[in-house]
């Protein structure tokens, strides 16, 4: 029977793939891995250890390579490139395939507005140009021929009981304890929003394909690219609040993240809120007729 492994256990994406994969045999790998589903063997590892990854990997037929780190470009730059090195040798080491799960990072912030499978990688932000460096170790290993790999690549992700996600964390959450939402830059431009159970069911698909590997695959995103105001008022409408929105502009997160890590770490992305950001799934949807969930279905889900 085929193995599946998932580095990076219990995460969102990673606890969403598996749930696509019941009836299969899961092993699920972190330093501390917990079950999702009863028959799942659990295998504590460190990503950063190549005979931990190689052990981990042993006997797998497909890895997911679905990890989180801690959101720090110094902890990206260092950990990363090891982390995808590892992956990549104990794949061709073991004769099983990768999918790795990707955001949109490296891509050209100039593209913003309408990022499809083919916009160029070219990154101005340190944590895109670490995903732009392990993307391009990924595929000079498919190129010479030493492992079949797939990208699954997702905009920023919500769901229900999702954990770091900024849909989440600055409105969702806030409006369900009653509190103002917010929202980084403008609150008046697109953005696209990935369901994590969209993207978990189509990351599965796409890893039991026979014609899905060697490319990138746009997971289904809704094509309404909804903003930070609209956000609220469907929120609004479904709590029955006349919540508003509250913006913090460039100035206000430029201090803030003098004193929040975490803000500190998203001023090297603000075009990403600051500006249209549109992402196009509509080859997945060609391809294979994966349709995404309306934004409004998603949010009502997360309550």
């Amino acid at each position: 029977m085929e193995r599946f492994t998932l580095l990076g256990a219990n995460g969102n994406i990673a606890k969403a793939i598996s749930k696509e994969l019941a009836d299969k045999k899961l092993r699920q790998v972190s330093r501390n891995p917990k079950a999702v589903h009863p028959s799942d063997e659990l295998v504590a590892a460190d990503l950063t250890d190549a005979n931990q990854v190689l052990e981990a990997v042993r006997g797998s037929t497909i890895v997911f390579l679905c990890a989180g780190i801690k959101y720090s470009k110094a902890i990206w730059q260092r950990d990363w490139p090891i982390i995808m090195r590892n992956t990549l040798d104990a794949c061709i080491a073991t004769g099983a395939k990768l999918v790795f799960f990707d955001n949109m990072y490296a891509l050209d912030p100039d593209h913003v507005a309408h990022l499809t499978e083919e916009t160029p990688m070219n990154p101005k932000s340190v944590k895109g140009k670490v995903r732009k460096q392990i993307l391009e170790m990924l595929w000079a290993d498919v190129n010479a021929g030493k492992l079949k790999a797939l990208v699954a690549r997702a905009g920023d992700f919500y769901g229900p009981d999702a954990s770091n996600s900024f849909l989440n964390e600055l409105v969702i959450n806030r409006m369900k304890a009653g509190k103002s939402p917010q929202w980084l830059y403008s609150g008046s431009k697109k953005h696209s929003f990935t369901y994590i159970p969209d993207a978990g069911k189509a990351t599965a698909f796409l890893a039991l394909q026979e014609d899905s590997w060697n490319q990138t695959w746009n997971l289904p995103t809704a094509p309404s690219y909804p903003c930070g105001q609209e956000i609220t008022d469907i929120l609004n409408q479904l709590l029955g609040t006349e919540k508003k929105l509250q913006v913090m502009p460039a100035w206000l997160v430029s201090i803030l993240g003098l004193f929040i890590p975490v803000l500190g770490e998203v001023q090297e992305l603000r075009y990403q809120t600051a500006e249209d950001y549109c992402f196009d799934s509509s080859k997945i949807e060609r391809v294979y007729g994966l349709k995404p969930t309306k934004i409004e279905v998603g949010l009502k889900a997360c309550f």
